[in-house]
């Protein structure tokens, strides 16, 4: 089987956030302390969901431009890792959370805007699944997942900014500021953490692409 050059790097970068993001120093800063280390995994998870959440509105477009079950396939195997990113954001927020403030959750306006966002993507494969008929559910799949990626901005990237929230980034603070990372840190995130998890989510949603293309070869004439 054939390896691309971008699995190898990202093999590469996530190996490498694993033993800097657990083993590097990290700045001491009160009521974070050793917790800090979890900027390596929660916040990537957010970054990989947005990417592929985009990839699969994308495909979605293209499904209804030129009505392909290929790319219908492609829109729902993306937004199907977009969703494990996001609960695995979710979950690794609130280990984060009940270590920082007292409890893994506490209604807080990004906790609430993320867990909606993926209650509406999770609807997108209820609808999904609802239907029988392969060109219909392709097509209502495709419309209705552009619909779910417009509610992602208000969601995560707009309401939480106007209100008062207990992570970074409420009430217009900025939400990666650089004084919460040392230079250590930041090399880590933004080359390893960020671009290798986003290679890993993508990675992941070709794996299922290529299962769902054996099961509906047929279709596909493939």
């Amino acid at each position: 089987m054939k390896i691309s050059w971008w699995k190898i790097l990202c093999v590469i970068l996530v190996l490498y956030t694993l033993i800097g993001g657990l083993l590097f120093d990290v700045p001491h800063k009160k009521i974070l302390n050793e917790s800090i280390r979890n900027i390596y995994f929660h916040v990537p998870m957010w970054f990989g969901m947005m990417v592929l959440f985009s990839i699969s509105v994308v495909y979605s477009i293209k499904y209804l431009r030129n009505p392909s079950l290929l790319y219908d396939i492609q829109a729902s195997a993306y937004a199907r890792t977009g969703i494990v990113f996001g609960i695995l954001g979710l979950i690794t927020g609130a280990l984060w959370a009940n270590y920082t403030w007292g409890k893994a959750w506490s209604n807080d306006i990004k906790q609430l805007g993320a867990a909606m966002a993926l209650l509406v993507y999770a609807a997108y494969f209820v609808l999904r699944n609802s239907m029988i008929d392969i060109d219909k559910r392709a097509r209502v799949g495709a419309v209705y997942n552009i619909f779910a990626f417009a509610m992602l901005f208000p969601a995560l990237w707009i309401v939480p900014r106007l209100v008062e929230s207990l992570h970074p980034g409420g009430a217009g603070n900025p939400g990666a500021d650089p004084r919460d990372m040392d230079a250590r840190m930041r090399f880590i995130f933004w080359l390893g953490a960020v671009p290798g998890f986003i290679l890993l989510g993508i990675w992941i949603s070709t794996i299922i692409v290529r299962f769902r293309k054996i099961e509906d070869k047929n279709l596909l004439h493939a």
